[in-house]
This record gives C-alpha cells, sequence and structure tokens, in this order.
C-alpha cells in the first residue's frame, strides 16, 4: 500500500482515537471538544511528536519505512496552517498508524497512543486531560 492510503486510513485512526478520548475524558461542548482535538490532530503537534519519536529510534526498519513512504509522498496540496516540513512529517506518523491498523497490530496502536497523548499532554499543557 502506498503512503497516501496508509496516512489517509492513518488519520482517519487518529481522529478516532482522539475524539473517544475525549468524550470519555467528559468533553461535551462542541467547542470544548473543537480545541482540544486540534491541538492532538494539527499536523505541529504530530509533526512535533514523531521527531521525538526519531529521537528515541523508536520504529523498528518496517515501520521507518512506512513513515519514509508517507513522508516523501508527495502531495498536491499543503494545508495553510502548515508549512510543507511539518506536513511531511504528520503524514509519515499518520502512515505509521495506518499501518498498525491495517495489520491489526492493536498493542503497537495502543503503546503509540498513549506515548502521544502524554505527549501532547505535556506539551500543551493548557489540556486539562481529565
Amino acid at each position: 500500500m502506498n503512503g497516501a492510503s496508509l496516512a489517509f486510513i492513518g488519520d482517519a485512526v487518529m481522529a478516532l482515537y482522539v475524539k473517544e478520548h475525549l468524550i470519555v475524558s467528559g468533553y461535551t461542548k462542541s467547542k470544548d471538544l473543537q480545541q482540544h482535538s486540534e491541538k492532538f490532530l494539527s499536523a505541529k503537534g504530530q509533526a512535533d511528536f514523531v521527531i521525538h519519536l526519531l529521537e528515541q529510534d523508536y520504529f523498528d526498519n518496517d515501520e521507518m519505512e512506512i513513515f519514509l513512504r508517507g513522508r516523501n509522498h508527495k502531495s498536491a496540496t499543503i494545508p495553510k496552517n502548515a508549512d510543507v516540513i511539518t506536513y511531511r512529517l504528520a503524514t509519515g506518523l499518520e502512515a505509521v498508524w495506518g499501518y498498525y491498523h491495517l495489520n491489526n497490530q492493536t498493542l503497537k496502536l495502543e503503546q503509540i497512543w498513549e506515548q502521544y497523548k502524554k505527549y501532547i499532554g505535556q506539551k500543551y499543557e493548557t489540556i486539562s486531560l481529565r
């Protein structure tokens, strides 16, 4: 599967994890849900997190290949709130999430989610994760 397809499904999986977490944490107002989900789902937050993972040599060889496949995919558009490098790093991370999901690697998804949740909570201290 190509990097764009993996990132497409990975984006959806990541969004589901975030939204479910916020609902379970007690957020009910649309404004709160939107504001808090943006911290998790922004290209900037994802790119910062993936840099953190890369500094830790988190990915094995197969995962790194998936990350690079997603990161190196040439997109016709770049979101207005992210530069090209940030967007590509985020896309690489989404590709890994998609790979985990499509290969039923639930434990890996849970592990990366727990790290991501902690990282975003610390980076954006204004998020009160209930």
